[in-house]
């Protein structure tokens, strides 16, 4: 069995001069010809936050505040994964595993993991407790990046299974959003001995079902449908085309790496029109930070190459306890009529009185009760 290694974040000074230079010194195109975002993200507002990021963000801080959570690497199946493993003071606590996705990283979760973990020291009952485990997806922040193709959900599924049986974890909850909630969709039917239930927030994979007349919550989802298809998949058909000849501009640029991830960040959250009316500049910076030091933009886009185009990617059946929360600025709301055909033991639903896409990250107070009062019935 591979050994569990202690992990610190630490970025090198050599690193960080490096930004400050590109940043300082970025060719900028001319500014949009609309008065919003319909063309892209803004060039005033992208101006204002490099000029920050190289003079006023203070990494070293933001570094500090992410090391107080316990990391580790592992190697499975050839690849060294980085992950959180934060295990709670109250011995009945339940381990969870949650996954996020693209373009977040363990960042969406640093204001949820303390409240599972210690919910008495967050105002919950012991009862409630998790050990989390958190885990950089392969191709993204400080886990390695594949060497060779088929790094697909199923197979990040199984090394997930894997990890947790290395942590001794012989029962397991799941949650996830984004490629998250697909490879915590496989956890549940692949490893269905050792995953107690599932907690998911976008079903991507569902397919629509429209009798008659939509519901409102039919209608909802189709328009959002519509939406992303219209105006809001390029960024998707580009990297699961041609990951590699967009990685050379994002590594190089690092406006131009903050601009493709932060557009996400207006258009998918739930902040009335600026991403900075749910998230602070410094939280987005610490998500973009992770792609740029590790150089990521072509192993996180690959993540897309993997998962689409023919028979590239499975439909789980699964069987084990569902739970869904339902955000109303997701890119598609889930159906749950939709889901059953997939999802025969959907247990819990919450329709979400706010909050998008980076649902632990933009609401983590609802995010956490909603997993909480999910598990408790697996408990």
């Amino acid at each position: 069995m591979s050994a569990i290694s202690p992990f610190r974040i630490a970025v090198g000074d050599d690193v960080l001069d490096d930004l400050k230079t590109r940043l300082r010194r970025t060719r900028w195109p001319e500014a949009e010809l609309v008065s919003d975002w319909s063309q892209g993200v803004p060039r005033q507002w992208i101006e204002e936050v490099c000029r920050y990021w190289a003079d006023g963000y203070d990494w070293k801080k933001r570094e500090a505040l992410l090391n107080r959570f316990p990391q580790f690497t592992t190697a499975i199946d050839g690849l060294d994964i980085h992950f959180v493993h934060a295990r709670s003071p109250h011995p009945q606590a339940m381990p969870l595993l949650i996954t996020h996705g693209w373009p977040g990283s363990i960042v969406e979760f640093h204001k949820v993991i303390e409240p599972l973990v210690d919910p008495v020291a967050h105002g919950g009952d012991a009862a409630d407790a998790f050990h989390v485990v958190c885990p950089s997806l392969p191709g993204f922040g400080f886990s390695s990046k594949p060497t060779g193709t088929g790094w697909g959900i199923d197979r990040i599924a199984g090394t997930w299974a894997k990890l947790m049986d290395r942590l001794g974890y012989a029962r397991y909850g799941a949650q996830g959003g984004d490629w998250g909630s697909a490879v915590t969709t496989a956890i549940g039917a692949l490893d269905a001995a050792h995953c107690a239930g599932i907690h998911i927030t976008l079903a991507m994979s569902t397919r629509p079902n429209v009798v008659g007349e939509p519901t409102p919550e039919e209608a909802r989802a189709l328009k959002g449908i519509k939406h992303y298809a219209d105006w809001d998949s390029g960024y998707s058909k580009q990297q699961s085309t041609r990951p590699q000849t967009l990685a050379y501009g994002l590594t190089d640029s690092p406006a131009g790496q903050a601009a493709w991830i932060l557009e996400k960040f207006w258009a998918w959250t739930d902040c009335d029109g600026h991403p900075e009316n749910i998230l602070s500049r410094d939280e987005l910076l610490d998500n973009v930070m992770l792609y740029w030091v590790t150089a990521t933009a072509g192993s996180s886009a690959r993540l897309y190459w993997e998962s689409f185009g023919p028979e590239r990617r499975s439909v789980h059946k699964v069987g084990v306890p569902t739970g869904v929360a339902a955000f109303p600025k997701e890119i598609v709301t889930p159906v749950r009529r939709w889901m059953e055909a997939n999802f025969s033991n959907i247990r819990h639903w919450s329709e979400m009185a706010k909050g998008g896409h980076f649902a632990a990250f933009e609401q983590p107070e609802l995010f956490v009760n909603d997993v909480r009062t999910f598990f408790r019935k697996l408990r």
